[in-house]
């Protein structure tokens, strides 16, 4: 039976790569939010160097090498968006500075103190908020900020609905005031806190929804393959309707 669960878990990993790959962005997010976000980080070294953790095919990395120097190293497990990640630099002639690396966000091969910057949209939920951010401070250098973005409860109550959805996908997630708490206690100065706007998540659910209808002709028939983008669906519904109650916001911290 734990072989079955493995190969199921690997088909939804393959099937969430599938799904992904051809998207400009793998989660909500914006160059105007990945800008802004940079725009609090005005005492950066010129050269900075800068891990994008959970990176995916690089959508907000390209961004970031567009706008401050020093160098970019990508780091995701799914070595098909690592591939993708590495033309993309290329492509925006960047692939001097900016270079994609398979692994794991829970593992890294770094050394201590290495960045001055650790940046991650939309990926530390796949670690834990608490623990990745204890985790990826030991490879910042003292002064190093982290910029991440983290779903969050924008009230304290929220439906039913909405919440059994977030806490079997998210256990952890918790309002702003409580996770910028989490921040301090792991050794961080809060420099910044934004929720991203509207816009962010339906410019990601929309060609997102293209791409699993492409999915269900390639494997059509597959009831896997059906329930995976059934759920994907209902997490678009969701937000439509619940929007109010969370979202993305983008924490910066600087670490003491």
């Amino acid at each position: 039976m734990d072989k079955e669960n493995k190969l199921i878990n690997e088909f939804d990993l393959k099937l969430i790569g599938e799904l992904h790959l051809g998207l400009e962005r793998q989660g909500p997010g914006s160059p105007e939010m990945t800008i802004k976000a940079l725009s609090f980080l005005d005492d950066l070294d010129k050269n900075p160097r800068v891990a994008d953790l959970g990176c995916g095919t690089g959508g907000q990395t390209m961004i970031l090498a567009q706008n401050i120097g020093g160098n970019i190293t990508g780091v995701d497990f799914l070595p098909d968006f690592i591939k993708i990640f590495n033309e993309n630099a290329k492509k925006f002639n960047l692939q001097e500075r900016v270079k994609g690396v398979v692994g794991s966000m829970e593992n890294l091969s770094f050394q201590k103190e290495e960045f001055d910057l650790i940046w991650s949209e939309g990926a530390i939920a796949g670690i834990g908020f608490e623990k990745g951010l204890n985790y990826w401070k030991g490879f910042l250098k003292k002064d190093g900020c982290v910029a991440l973005t983290y779903e969050s409860w924008f009230t304290d109550e929220r439906p039913a609905e909405i919440e059994k959805w977030w806490t079997d996908n998210v256990p952890e997630i918790n309002t702003i005031g409580h996770n910028i708490s989490v921040i301090q206690k792991a050794g961080y100065r809060l420099v910044a806190a934004f929720a991203l706007p509207e816009k962010c998540w339906t410019d990601y659910f929309i060609p997102r929804e293209a791409a699993g209808k492409s999915l269900l002709e390639k494997y059509a028939g597959n009831k896997t393959v059906e329930d995976f983008i059934a759920k994907m669906r209902y997490e678009a519904e969701l937000y439509s309707k619940y929007k109010q109650y969370y979202g993305y916001v983008f924490y910066i911290g600087k670490k003491i």
